[in-house]
């Protein structure tokens, strides 16, 4: 009875705590100074990042209460370089770089450093690549303040494309200035998408181990997991396989399940069939529990994809088609449709009114004709006169310029070439997709 009690007072108070600390933060907000409202922000920026996801509406909030304090705060404000800093931190925090741009140009005093304030409007207003030079000039002055790791992160984002190993250098800075906050997420996930597209193995696992360990519980982990798939799935060989299996050692089993699941079905895209086959395998270890149908569909639906083009194409078919409809995405049904509709058409008995026959007398050559008398490229490769260059139907035989029979043409054949072909291109344009 007694924890009943304590429990319902508990819920109360916190249900009474933002009505009652909301009103002490919006009744004189101009008596704060902007350096102490931004290190709020940065607090709850930082535990977002660390999994506290109820704190997104409060970022939201405080964004815009300093907004507001900055553009009605006095000049005088800024005579305290952090609230300076302050005002740079909050334009480059997801903040309005409109605000830093008025702050800036309200300044008489010289308190604000144009290079800075000119050079992160133009990142934020997606003109990175124009940056990097006041910038590179600028951090020699700035590479012990307050601000350093938010400037080596905007400098490497804006660098990326054109110097990476700089920018990667900028990356390291950040991360090792910032541990443990949205700074180090951020540079660590940025870091490691650079990496991957830059071919560095092993700074590649070197960031996505230090990812995984730290930031799991980031909003942000799903872009970390998109490139991590794609990047085990490229660099798959022997000597990656433990570090793969060392990164996902630090996911509990229902992401390192859902991993291994991205991964088999992009293996098995991928022709990678032994991978795909060792990926979904692992999944279902994963799947164990009675009562979660789906994953262990998935895996067996990977597994089976993989052997669509070997001799066990029948036995891959039967399986796919026990997995029930409601265990699969809309994207694995069509997946697993393509990959029934080529299986269909490998076991497909071929009909004898459409195979080609030659005549008797004849001879089947089997190289395809030079295209001539006005043939196209798109022109049967099987016709030594298309039938639209004479206004006639091909003729059961004709004859080749050296006198010599050339191929007979049959137009049940051609429709039957022409059909398949369009399913099979359908079928790689929807594999395309994924």
């Amino acid at each position: 009875m007694l924890a009943g009690r304590l429990r319902l007072l508990l819920i109360s108070v916190a249900a009474l705590l933002p009505q009652l600390a909301a009103p002490a933060i919006a009744e004189e907000p101009d008596d704060l100074p902007p350096y102490r409202m931004v290190r709020s922000l940065l607090a709850v920026q930082d535990g977002i990042v660390q999994g506290d996801q109820s704190a997104s509406e409060m970022q939201r909030f405080m964004l815009a209460t300093i907004d507001k304090r900055l553009r009605a705060a006095a000049p005088d404000v800024f005579r305290d370089p952090r609230n300076v800093d302050a005002a740079m931190i909050y334009a480059m925090s997801g903040g309005n770089p409109a605000t830093l741009g008025e702050l800036a140009a309200r300044d008489i005093n010289g308190y604000f450093d144009n290079r800075l304030t000119d050079s992160v409007r133009q990142y934020m207003n997606g003109k990175g690549a124009l940056t990097v030079q006041a910038l590179t000039a600028a951090m020699p002055e700035y590479k012990t303040s307050p601000i350093a790791p938010y400037l080596y992160l905007v400098l490497a984002n804006a660098s990326a494309q054109q110097a990476p190993k700089d920018a990667l250098k900028y990356f390291d800075l950040a991360r090792l200035e910032s541990p443990g906050t949205i700074i180090e997420e951020s540079a660590l996930r940025r870091g490691m998408m650079l990496a991957i597209k830059e071919k560095d193995v092993d700074r590649s696992f070197r960031y996505a181990l230090i990812y995984a360990r730290r930031f799991l519980t980031s909003p942000y982990v799903g872009q970390f997991a998109d490139a991590f798939v794609d990047f085990a799935v490229t660099h798959h060989d022997a000597g990656n396989e433990q570090k793969l299996v060392e990164v996902l050692s630090f996911f509990d089993n229902r992401r390192q399940r859902e991993v291994y699941l991205r991964i088999a079905r992009r293996a098995a895209i991928s022709g990678m069939s032994d991978f795909a086959r060792l990926a979904a395998e692992r999944a279902a270890v994963l799947s164990e529990n009675p009562g979660d149908d789906e994953p262990r569909a998935l895996a067996d639906l990977y597994s089976s994809l993989v052997n669509v083009p070997t001799a066990d194409i029948v036995s891959a078919v039967e399986q796919m088609s026990t997995i029930p409809e409601s265990a699969l995405s809309p994207e694995d049904r069509a997946l697993r449709e393509a990959a029934r509709a080529m299986a269909e058409q490998v076991l497909k008995q071929p009909e004898a009114e459409s195979l080609a026959q030659a005549a008797p007398d004849s001879v089947v050559d089997d190289i395809p004709q030079s295209p001539r008398d006005g043939a196209g490229a798109s022109d049967s490769p099987f016709a030594a006169t298309p039938a639209a260059a004479t206004g006639e139907a091909p003729p059961a035989e004709t004859a080749g310029s050296d006198g010599t029979a050339a191929t007979f043409v049959d137009p049940q054949f051609g429709d039957y070439l022409s059909q398949n072909k369009s399913r099979l291109d359908a079928i790689d344009a929807l594999l395309k997709k994924e």
